[in-house]
């Protein structure tokens, strides 16, 4: 074997054999060949033996463009991007001169970093230069730009580019996407020329992110009618907009086609997703079955299923898997704590959850506003309303919606309308124009017959504009989803539904009327 051979077995080798491979060259004497130690190189940072790679580095006698790049591009595949930046410096000062590949990946490494005024200055250095940019390169700056959330230079890059190709689009709408331009990633989407399947998941994640969750569906329905196969992240993206939509049915199909069926591969990731779409989808059996039927778990895994019993008043189940969770040597976020903080206020376990509350700093974590929601949430639902309103007081952080809202939720479920006026006038403060706050203060007036206080926020309401927001629901039939708002008669099928809705309302009184007029069994 000459060489040149030995860099192309090293290309397709692990990490076991590509060792043994360099004990040969070693012992044939290639070992100082520039072309086998770039190859060396090369080799060890893809393979993440990143120390390995450091050393034939070092002790190269000669250094090339390649030996540089192969280095830099180990450490950035590594994610340790200030030593691949230092690299990169060093390399410039060495009179060492940079291609199109050196620059792709210092580039990469100014978007892992986050670095918008790096990436400036590195895009200074290619004109400065005179660069002439390949596509990939181009793609390489346009990226740097999007994941640094510097959109207008990115469109400005976009624009100036002769030749785009789907990475170009797909990157602009990830941008758009990340940025909440929504409209702008569709116009994105609808004119490239050309997609493929990361294009399309580029789409439906923005949509999903943004939450848009119907669109996201509709989307994900039209990519499997041209036939294309998705992957892991596009199942994650429908997944999610499943759970926001509550469209058990459509993640069920998700569950049973492509995960049980085998046509994506499962992975923890799916498992997590599929288990936070059962349970804000209501279904924490399957949840739970799909919980403890994974070989391995992470800690999106128990806070998801923590989570889920949380919310579903499973205080006794979550509060145990929180324990479950701790044994299991995994060490809870401040996920988790809201988890646990929740079920306890669902479950009016009071003491439980100040002891949880407490040992937060022990877990080396600074309770977050979401915590002291959670605490006002537990008082308030267990009648400790003067204690929940002390607490408030003494946060040290701004109580915000989440904590006044909870506060006079309790009030509405123990009847304390001062107390609740003062919650209320927070809230108000804080969003006037939430129409679910007067309404929820004059309903706990009315009940507790204070009819000038109803009269008072009924006046408000006006002189503040503001109205109340009409009910409405979402139903999915055949993946088809139709929206009812109350007292809306625009469906074209709008008779037939009140004629059937009619049918089934007089069915249940009439089951009511024949329970009523059955004798007791003694």
């Amino acid at each position: 074997m000459d060489k040149r051979s030995y860099v192309f077995v090293l290309k397709g080798c692990g990490v076991l054999k590509g060792m043994g491979v360099h004990c040969r060259i070693w012992k044939v004497g290639f070992l100082s060949d520039l072309i086998v130690r770039n190859g060396l190189v090369h080799f060890y940072g893809g393979s993440g033996k990143i120390v390995d790679a450091q050393k034939v580095f070092d002790e190269s006698p000669v250094r090339d463009v390649v030996t540089w790049t192969s280095l830099i591009d180990g450490y950035v595949k590594m994610n340790m991007v200030d030593e691949a930046l230092r690299l990169f410096d060093l390399m410039c000062s060495s009179g060492v001169e940079f291609n199109d590949v050196t620059l792709i990946t210092v580039f990469s490494a100014c978007s892992l970093k986050g670095d918008l005024s790096l990436g400036k200055s590195v895009h200074e250095l290619v004109e400065n230069r005179g660069v002439e940019c390949s596509l990939n390169l181009m793609n390489a700056i346009l990226d740097m730009y999007v994941k640094c959330g510097c959109m207008p230079m990115a469109k400005e890059i976009f624009d100036k580019m002769e030749i785009k190709d789907v990475f170009s689009w797909t990157s602009m709408i990830h941008g758009y996407a990340r940025n909440g331009e929504v409209d702008l990633a569709k116009k994105c989407f609808s004119v490239m020329p050309e997609r493929n399947v990361v294009s399309w998941n580029a789409m439906i994640a923005c949509y999903s992110q943004n939450n848009r969750p119907w669109e996201a569906l509709e989307l994900f329905h039209e990519m499997e009618k041209r036939g294309l196969v998705p992957m892991e992240s596009t199942l994650v993206s429908v997944l999610s907009a499943c759970s926001q939509s509550g469209s058990l049915d459509f993640g069920r199909r998700i569950h049973d086609y492509y995960i049980k069926q085998k046509q994506v591969k499962f992975s923890v990731i799916l498992a997590n997703a599929l288990i936070d779409m059962y349970g804000k989808c209501g279904n924490m059996d399957a949840a739970g079955e799909l919980f403890h039927e994974m070989p391995e778990r992470d800690l999106v895994s128990w806070n998801s299923v923590i989570v889920g019993c949380a919310s579903h008043g499973l205080a006794e189940k979550a509060v145990t898997l929180f324990e479950q969770m701790k044994c299991s040597g995994l060490k809870p976020d401040s996920i988790t704590f809201v988890g646990v903080l929740s079920a306890c206020a669902h479950g009016g376990l009071v003491n439980q959850g100040w002891e949880y509350f407490r040992c937060m700093e022990l877990n080396g974590l600074i309770p977050g506003v979401e915590h002291y929601a959670c605490m006002a949430d537990l008082l308030g639902r267990s009648g400790h309303l003067k204690e929940a309103f002390e607490f408030t007081k003494q946060m040290p952080v701004e109580p915000d919606k989440a904590v006044w809202g909870a506060l006079l939720n309790g009030c509405r479920m123990h009847g304390n309308v001062e107390l609740a006026k003062v919650a209320a006038e927070k809230l108000i403060e804080l969003d006037p124009q939430d129409s679910g706050i007067y309404v929820l203060l004059s309903s706990l007036c009315a009940n507790e017959r204070k009819w000038a206080d109803v009269r008072m926020v009924r006046s408000l309401m006006r002189a503040k504009g503001v109205k109340k927001n009409p009910g409405h629901s979402l139903i999915e039939v055949d993946g088809n989803f139709y929206e009812f708002v109350a007292a809306d008669d625009s469906h074209p099928e709008s008779q037939a539904i009140h004629k059937i809705l009619d049918e089934i309302i007089l069915l249940s009184k009439l089951e009511e009327y024949v329970s009523d007029a059955q004798p007791e069994q003694t």
